[in-house]
């Protein structure tokens, strides 16, 4: 529907739209400890969900206080357990296809390095230039001690990159495709069907990372036909900050697959204390070091609050929060020199909307001052993140009008 320019502006327009919500009730849900604080930021960091709080404290005394060493018995099953449960509930997985282990860097190093070792006679990884920094320096990496090198797709900073784009790069010496499915600057969807199909065309492995999207877009990755995935659950799945990260592997792939950090956690007979490393079968051969059970009382109550709201419920209360910020920068800041960085289509833009002007750095940290958390990231944009089961059309509306009033 297109708003006519007045009731756009107008804050009791947001109003209604938050009257109307569905998930309005969810914020609630979260610790919201400075109630006159708009946080846009839940694309960096989630709010805290009560329950979450509750039950780390609960388990403080009672798991860890009371159990001790003994808890082990029921703790070293919980990376599978809860990956199973994300993978039926946000990723489009099967079970013993999703593990919780490490961090994201972590996770995206042993599938890339695995993946290279896979597929002899070929030395390239193709990732695009505006790939996340931590995804380009891992798989520069990667590439450099295997002898091989990065191959980049120059895609569209905004529209991100197309599947032509991809297809482009490729050829006989490409061993792997790496991309994020949500630009963590832009917001932009790749298409994530037609990338792998044309990576498995090439005969290439392909590797997706999920952190921007995991918990706020829908995920299809075995309908989709992925190899490899990775992503972080401190962002829309609300797990908080260091939770660890997770990663799946294609069943079909697992018994060709090494993972190239062999850790204690990854042996088959684990308490044997054998020699010779020798990795369980299946996805548990991907686990590396300790697990951190606290956090994955964290990320299985995230999990818990995205089945309660509904990932179809989440992804339309994100387009229509990104439609309405849109709409409020057209009205407000195109006319004062501000610019879009993120897609119109609601179908290909994310949770967030990046916002552009050369001052973008001393707008967002002039926010910050204001009570208005968003970020900045280089060179130009300043990022809304629009968490659906915290985010309000009022916080949206307010946040976008105290950036006007601060660029005048």
């Amino acid at each position: 529907m297109t708003l006519i320019e007045p009731e756009v502006v107008d804050p009791a327009y947001a109003e209604r739209l938050d009257t109307a919500d569905p998930l309005a009730r969810f914020r609630d849900e979260f610790v919201v400890d400075d109630p006159e604080l708009i946080y846009l930021d839940g694309n960096s960091l989630g709010r805290l969900p009560k329950a979450t709080a509750e039950r780390l404290r609960r388990f403080a005394t009672e798991g860890w206080g009371g159990e001790l060493v003994r808890g082990w018995e029921q703790w070293l099953t919980l990376p599978l357990e809860v990956g199973d449960r994300l993978a039926a509930s946000v990723l489009g997985a099967q079970r013993g296809e999703v593990a919780i282990s490490d961090s994201t860097t972590v996770n995206l190093y042993k599938l890339a390095a695995a993946a290279l070792a896979a597929q002899p006679g070929r030395r390239v990884v193709v990732t695009d230039r505006d790939n996340f920094p931590t995804d380009r320096y891992v798989l520069e990496g990667v590439a450099a001690a295997a002898g091989g090198e990065v191959r980049w797709v120059e895609g569209d900073p905004v529209e991100g990159s197309q599947p032509h784009d991809v297809a482009s790069v490729l050829d006989d010496d490409v061993a792997l495709v790496s991309l994020s499915l949500v630009n963590y600057r832009s917001a932009a969807i790749a298409d994530l069907r037609a990338i792998t199909a044309a990576a498995h065309e090439n005969g290439s492995l392909i590797l997706w990372d999920l952190s921007h999207a995991a918990g706020v877009v829908p995920i299809h990755l075995e309908a989709g036909g992925v190899d490899l995935a990775v992503g972080c659950t401190y962002k829309y799945l609300n797990a908080g900050p260091g939770a660890p990260a997770f990663l799946y592997v294609r069943t079909a792939l697992q018994e060709r697959l090494r993972n190239p950090i062999q850790g204690w956690f990854g042996q088959r007979d684990q308490f044997d204390m054998g020699q010779g490393y020798d990795p369980t079968p299946g996805i548990g051969q991907w686990l590396t070091g300790t697990p951190t059970i606290i956090a994955l009382e964290a990320i299985d109550e995230g999990l818990r609050l995205i089945v309660e709201a509904g990932l179809d419920r989440i992804r339309s209360k994100a387009t229509a929060l990104g439609d309405h910020a849109i709409a409020l920068h057209d009205a407000w800041l195109a006319p004062l020199g501000f610019s879009l960085g993120s897609p119109v289509n609601d179908e290909r833009r994310g949770a967030h909307v990046a916002i552009r002007r050369v001052d973008a750095a001393q707008l967002s940290a002039g926010l910050t001052a204001q009570g208005v958390i968003t970020d900045y990231r280089a060179p130009d944009s300043i990022r809304f993140g629009l968490s659906p089961l915290t985010t309000s059309f009022a916080d949206v509306h307010e946040g976008l009008r105290r950036l006007r009033d601060l660029a005048r």
